[in-house]
């Protein structure tokens, strides 16, 4: 059965649950959801977690519908939802006391160039010893395309705090790569890396 929101910007589709549509918000919940348990399963261990994450999410956001005043996208607002509870139950399980502490994975960029195993394991390393906020900026940028002024409403931050976090985990991990000397056997998927890396570099700071 066709989805008669389906045309309907987020905009208008929150509009409509503030009268009471109910309908309009199982068509944002099905046009965000793989992206929100996405980003979810970023920072939790299983997959049980995250979706229990983004349920959650989503019904905080249900909630708080009313307070949401469309000076973010509703993908922002309902990411900052997410990364917030996601926080909250890490805290509860005492598996960290900081989100970040949660592994990541590679990202697509990376798989793609890293053909190599070993160094798509070092690079993992390498992300995961990211400064907290560095990482955020990296996983929201790299894993989920957002654009700066998105990420800096996630992290409730200025732009260009977003962008300066995003810049200085570019160049750290660029710095890693460079000088671990286990790289150079693989040097020629390391250089692809890093010269991708470079690229990128330049995009944040431009």
């Amino acid at each position: 059965m066709k989805d008669k929101f389906e045309s309907n910007t987020d905009l208008e589709l929150v509009d409509l649950v503030k009268t009471g549509d109910r309908k309009a918000f199982s068509t944002l919940v099905r046009r965000h959801q793989k992206a929100a348990l996405r980003l979810s399963l970023r920072f939790m261990k299983d997959l049980d977690a995250a979706e229990d994450v983004t349920q959650e999410a989503f019904i905080k956001a249900y909630e708080r519908i009313a307070s949401f005043e469309g000076r973010a996208s509703f993908k922002s607002w309902l990411f900052q939802i997410a990364v917030n509870t996601a926080k909250n139950k890490l805290r509860e399980r005492r598996d960290t006391s900081d989100i970040m502490d949660m592994q990541l994975g590679v990202s697509a960029v990376a798989e793609a160039t890293l053909v190599h195993s070993s160094v798509a394991n070092l690079l993992h390393k390498f992300v995961e010893e990211l400064p907290p906020r560095q990482r955020t900026a990296l996983v929201l940028r790299v894993y989920e395309d957002l654009s700066f002024k998105e990420i800096a409403d996630i992290m409730e931050c200025p732009y260009d705090t977003a962008k300066a976090n995003y810049r200085h985990a570019l160049m750290k991990l660029k710095t890693d790569l460079e000088e671990h000397q286990d790289l150079k056997k693989w040097s020629e998927e390391v250089g692809g890396f890093v010269m991708e890396m470079t690229r990128k570099v330049a995009e944040a700071e431009s």
